[in-house]
């Protein structure tokens, strides 16, 4: 009962995404590729593309780290009740946030220090 309006609104929502996404990207290479922005602006601009590539990663691991603990749970389901799967879960994903955090602040860091002009600093 339940299943089929939840399952038409997911479709409905990511097909509402992926058309923002890909719109708010090509009006983003028009407005660059014409040249109605400053130098300034189309390093945001492109520090912006950056930056949801970055969110894309992120969720990524987030994702791979919720599949992974779904399938302990499923494979391993005398160590693992229901409550411990969802635990595995939160772990996981958890430790995907915190994969995610050290990569990203270097990555930030790369790029403001592009946008501003300096060269970037290695961090050991």
């Amino acid at each position: 009962m339940l299943e089929t309006p939840l399952i038409v609104g997911i479709i409905f929502f990511s097909i509402v995404a992926i058309v923002k996404i890909v719109s708010d990207h090509s009006a983003r290479r028009n407005l660059i590729a014409r040249g109605e922005v400053d130098e300034k602006t189309r390093r945001i601009l492109l520090g912006h593309a950056e930056l949801a590539a970055l969110s894309n990663v992120k969720w990524g691991m987030i994702l791979v780290g919720v599949g992974v603990a779904s399938l302990m749970s499923y494979w391993l389901p005398d160590y693992c009740s229901e409550e411990g799967a969802l635990g595995l879960v939160f772990i996981f994903a958890g430790l995907g946030f915190l994969i995610y955090y050290p990569l990203a602040q270097r990555r930030l860091k790369e790029i403001q220090s592009r946008q501003l002009g300096e060269p970037p600093t290695t961090i050991p």
